[in-house]
């Protein structure tokens, strides 16, 4: 007989509708720009996301533990103000464990993650699905860095945006004021709605340096792998192991940068494109802008959002805020 075991999710696929031809065309052109550059989306592909996933656990790392310990301190403020029964869409949703510690709090009526690695979301949501049967949980595949692709799954019950490991500080300042704008239309499309934000702060250039540079080189692995990816992907030749990481607190742009660093003189083939790097030349794979609290509450209300509220760390160097 056929399995009649319910459906407990879904996945929606709304990665990027450009054929592979134009998506690589788009990657080739980065590459032979100067300086050479290349999208953080392809840092997640399998390998990168377990990489990610360790580097989430160094102890050089003090982003995710540092959070944790302030939705842990301040589980039952925050939760009132996010409120219970929304729909709460995870925004880089990833393995879903940050979420998957608010579920039972908050309570939502649906799940929402968002994410370009498809195959982690998933993964992710076929483990939760079991322990939340009265939770509708729907995945989308997006890379919503160029816009937000979720108008017709959401419905017109409140919401609850959740964006937690500082990953807002992925976007240039005025990429970032873009991207807030588009969550607000949606929160005011929904009344009630609201933010929920993780946002690393400006401290000691040697904290930043260490936590983007950690001595065991998982960070490392993790910024070497894209040029795997872009290898599998698009059949380029990168050697992997003739560029270097290199990560570093920029104090006059108040952002981490990280780069992959030709060690030798190398000439590396982009389909019938050819690109040459000189020793001691740069990718440009990343940047994590850092915030004061004062900073990233004003770029909030430029955004529109009008009422809102932050919670700080200890040392006052990591905030959670929610906007509505």
């Amino acid at each position: 007989m056929p399995d009649a075991k319910p459906i407990h999710y879904r996945i929606l696929d709304r990665s990027s509708s450009d054929d592979r031809r134009v998506e690589r065309e788009r990657v080739i052109a980065g590459l032979l720009d100067s300086p050479a550059h290349i999208a953080p989306r392809y840092f997640y592909d399998d390998l990168g996301c377990a990489l990610y996933g360790a580097i989430c656990r160094l102890p050089e790392y003090y982003p995710t533990r540092t959070e944790v310990e302030l939705f842990r301190d301040h589980r039952a403020d925050i939760a009132q103000a996010a409120g219970e029964g929304r729909q709460f869409v995870d925004l880089g949703a990833g393995d879903c464990c940050k979420a998957l510690a608010w579920l039972p709090f908050l309570n939502p009526a649906r799940y929402i993650a968002v994410d370009i690695a498809g195959t982690e979301i998933e993964r992710a949501l076929a483990r939760m699905a079991p322990d939340f049967p009265e939770i509708e949980m729907i995945g989308v595949v997006a890379d919503f860095s160029g816009g937000l692709p979720i108008d017709d799954v959401l419905d017109a019950r409140p919401a609850t945006f959740f964006y937690p490991g500082s990953s807002i500080g992925n976007f240039t300042p005025a990429g970032a004021l873009e991207f807030l704008k588009t969550i607000r239309a949606q929160c005011a499309a929904r009344p009630g709605s609201g933010l929920l934000i993780g946002v690393d702060g400006k401290k000691a250039k040697h904290l930043l340096d260490s936590a983007y540079d950690d001595a065991l080189g998982v960070t490392a692995a993790f910024n070497r792998n894209v040029l795997l990816h872009l290898n599998a992907r698009f059949g380029f030749d990168f050697d992997h192991g003739a560029f270097r990481h290199v990560g570093f607190y920029n104090e006059s742009e108040g952002r981490v940068e990280m780069h992959l660093e030709a060690l030798r003189d190398q000439l590396v083939r982009l389909g019938d494109r050819t690109r040459r790097f000189v020793a001691g030349e740069r990718i440009h794979t990343e940047n994590s802008y850092k915030y004061r609290a004062t900073e990233f509450e004003r770029v909030l209300r430029q955004a529109g959002f009008a009422s809102v509220r932050h919670w700080s760390s200890a040392d006052d160097g990591y905030f959670v805020f929610y906007a509505s």
